[in-house]
């Protein structure tokens, strides 16, 4: 494969994930050993995101004309792109948790929505519940007034069972 369309091939490759990502997270992988890198694209990838070592030039080619063409000026130096497909706050967890556990590499910022995100707000927003914690919490504040209103009624129909077993028994005796 010539030159020339190795690169072609890569661009293509992030524009399609630059298309369908929500978020891109920025990183930089300095000290980190291609096993560190590979558990830290693993980790990414169960929440519905990649991780992607590329060169910087390609990578400012693939961005041209997207939401994330505001990350073009932070590309200088040994650095690696998260996308997030399916939640903006799980790749931000996980490099989060990784770089914390590892003391390895650096958050360099992001974008999402069209906006640039400093180091900070990326940390911010790894501190976030993800998507299924939110859906979790959402379902059990619905659940919890019905659960509530059957446990009322459980209560009155008991005390109303036991109320006419005490009668009873009353008579009986």
């Amino acid at each position: 494969m010539s030159t020339k369309a190795f690169k072609s091939e890569k661009i293509d490759e992030i524009k399609s994930k630059v298309e369908k990502a929500q978020v891109a997270i920025l990183t930089e992988y300095k000290g980190l050993t291609v096993e560190d890198i590979t558990n830290l694209r693993r980790e990414i990838q169960k929440d519905g995101g990649d991780y992607m070592v590329t060169k910087n030039t390609l990578a400012k080619i693939a961005i041209k004309d997207t939401p994330y063409e505001i990350l073009a000026d932070s590309l200088k130096g040994p650095i690696a792109i998260a996308f997030g497909f399916e939640d903006q706050v799980g790749p931000a967890k996980a490099i989060a948790k990784f770089m914390k556990e590892t003391k390895k590499g650096t958050i360099l910022g992001g974008a999402m929505d069209g906006k640039m995100l400093s180091t900070a707000e990326v940390e911010a927003i790894s501190k976030l519940p993800s998507k299924d914690e939110l859906i979790a919490k959402m379902l059990g504040s619905i659940n919890s007034p019905a659960t509530g209103i059957v446990g009322s009624i459980n209560a009155v129909m008991s005390q109303l069972t036991r109320t006419m077993a005490a009668v009873r028994d009353s008579k009986a005796a």
